[in-house]
This record gives C-alpha cells, structure tokens and sequence, in this order.
C-alpha cells in the first residue's frame, strides 16, 4: 500500500492518546462536558431499553455507562488505543470495547444492526462526514436515532475567524482543562457542511439544540457561563432513519 493511500486517522488521535489517563479522571465533572454538553446530548435519547446502541467515538466510556444503566445493549468504539484501554478499565465486561476509525468503513457491523447511535464531541476530528453518516446509516435499523454533540458552526467561527465561515477548515486549540496543555486540532465547519451530509445519507433531522449551560455550570464556572450565553459552545442534533 501506498504512502498516500494509507487509511486516514482522525486529526485529533494523537492529542487524545496523549492525554487519555486524565481525560478519564475529570470527564465525569468537568463542568463543560458534565453540566453542558451531555445534559443536552442525554435529553435527545430515545428510549434505550433492550436496544443495541452504538457509542462511535466513547472516549473513556461514560456515554456507554449510562446507556447500560438505561438498559442498552452497548458495543463501544474509538480509534485511540489508550481511550479504548481506559473504556475497558471502566466498564469491565458490561460493555464490548472494540478499536475501530470512523475515518473507514464499520466492518463490524451488519446492516441494519443498531437501533441508536451516540457520538458525543467526535465527529468535529472526522474529515469525511458524508462518508460516516452513510455507514451510520447503514448499520441502523428501520426506524433509528443517530445522536450526536458537535462544535457549534458560529462559535467555532468567533474562535477561528481567519478564512470565511463558509469554508471548512482544519484549526488547532490549546486545552488547558484536562490537568495539562494539549494542542487539539479540529475541523471547523459552517452549518450546511454538517446537515447537508445528513440529508444526503438518507437522515431526517427532527431535533436541533444549541444548549445553555446548566445553573450548576454556573456556580463552578460563573465566568465561562456568562461566555456561553451569548457565544455558544455546542449544538446535539437528532437524526432519524424512518
């Protein structure tokens, strides 16, 4: 195989193999994924009970945790060997933790094998997103939710404004919120790059949430609370295949 033709890694692989132990340590209380993104992630589930659920990206496992504790069937995956470790760590053998790249096909997966998907903050380090929505689509059944949390087009805008909005871009932040300085590099997209795709895939799109913070954000974090409420941070959207 070709230089040039060897499987693409999500951009962000490396930066989350660096900092995977503490990522697991504080991704339970870190206000901005605790008290923001995940409250609003949570509250576009459907009913999860006796379904298959795919966690695409799990990171440390929390996502997955609490789909079991709502009575899913989970089969986890992310591409970071260190995140699939700490996974494991977490879930013993509640959960089947499995080493795949959204960046290439499903393989193990059937079509029409899940009944949800959930990709909470994953998708923002995928190049190709028409590619992953139609194999999301795919391994779904009739009907199915895909539910997913992503960097919100116009505050990643204000934060990386150097070309125009309408272009996608590949842009790096430096994280100081995991007990350490990590550059992240992410694809900044206006918002028809991320819900035409969806479209295309065959995707109705029935729910759209830009979250506010929660008032327990507040009290831990009052100066990044007033920030949020007037730039926003995420948007959760809900798809379905009907």
């Amino acid at each position: 195989m070709k230089g040039d033709e060897l499987p693409m890694k999500p951009v962000a692989l490396r930066a989350y193999e660096a900092l995977a132990e503490r990522y697991a340590k504080l991704i339970d209380t870190k206000p901005h994924n605790a008290l923001y993104e995940r409250p609003a992630t949570l509250s576009l589930l459907p009913d999860v009970e006796g379904k298959q659920v795919m966690d695409a990206g799990c990171g440390a496992g929390v996502y997955s945790e609490l789909l079991v504790e709502r009575g899913a069937e989970v089969i986890a995956i992310d591409v970071s060997p260190a995140m699939v470790e700490q996974a494991r760590r977490r879930l013993g053998d509640k959960v089947s933790v499995l080493q795949a790249n959204l960046e290439e096909p499903l393989t193990f997966a059937t079509s029409g094998s899940f009944d949800l998907i959930v990709s909470p903050l994953v998708l923002d380090y995928i190049a190709n997103l028409p590619s992953i929505f139609k194999e999301f689509y795919r391994v779904l059944r009739f009907p199915g939710h895909l539910v997913f949390s992503i960097g919100h087009p116009f505050g990643d805008f204000l934060r990386h404004n150097e070309g125009s909005y309408f272009e996608t871009q590949l842009v790096q932040e430096t994280w100081h919120g995991f007990g350490g300085e990590v550059n992240v590099p992410f694809f900044r997209r206006p918002l028809e790059a991320i819900v035409s795709p969806l479209f295309d895939a065959g995707f109705f799109v029935d729910r759209l949430l830009e979250p506010m913070p929660t008032e327990e954000f507040k009290r831990v974090e009052p100066e990044d609370y007033e920030k949020i409420k007037k730039q926003p941070g995420f948007m959760t959207i809900r798809a379905c295949k009907l």
